[in-house]
């Protein structure tokens, strides 16, 4: 009877054993499964919210095609509590040429509010050749109750854009990101 009695308890701590690894490997497989979902939605463009345009910095060798100009017609759509638009309707830039642009933003509620800018481009074609250096598009923007902020975006147009491409139109919707605080601050 003994050894029957310490058999099955050696077979439980088996089990129990065996139990514990299996847990740990699943809790250790879930977290491992987060940047992997992460990087699947960036590869297939899916619950992405800034999209890469392939904007980082301007490429060293670039030269300013001063033969041509280009117009960038700058537009701005507010979807939440708040006033949103260019300081200007358009610019007239130089391929290769730097330039900044300013987009105000006027908080019209009594709260704090989080929200983010996403940019789209016409023709789509221009869309490769748009490079943004620096953006408020880049990250989200956190704004206080009735607080007014201008926000720049500096960028190029890569000499490479096919000639036919004299006018581009560089268009931000800014809406609040979900899941903000929406009580209204006294």
């Amino acid at each position: 009877m003994a050894t029957e009695q310490s058999g099955r308890l050696r077979l439980n701590r088996s089990t129990f054993t065996k139990l514990v690894v299996i847990v740990i490997v699943m809790v250790g497989f879930s977290y491992a499964l987060i940047p992997v979902y992460r990087q699947i939605c960036e590869v297939l463009g899916i619950n992405v919210l800034t999209q890469k345009d392939g904007t980082v910095e301007r490429p060293v060798n670039s030269q300013v095609d001063t033969t041509r100009s280009i117009t960038v017609d700058l537009d701005g759509n507010a979807q939440g509590p708040w006033r949103f638009r260019p300081t200007t309707n358009s610019v007239t830039v130089h391929p290769g040429e730097m330039a900044v642009v300013m987009y105000e933003v006027v908080n019209t509620q009594a709260r704090t509010v989080q929200a983010q800018a996403i940019p789209s481009y016409a023709p789509q074609s221009a869309m490769p050749y748009f490079k943004k250096v620096d953006c408020f598009c880049f990250k989200q923007q956190t704004l206080k109750p009735n607080e007014a902020r201008q926000m720049p975006v500096v960028f190029f147009i890569d000499p490479k854009i096919p000639r036919q491409v004299s006018q581009i139109t560089l268009s931000y919707t800014f809406f609040e990101i979900a899941g903000t605080d929406k009580v209204a601050l006294q």
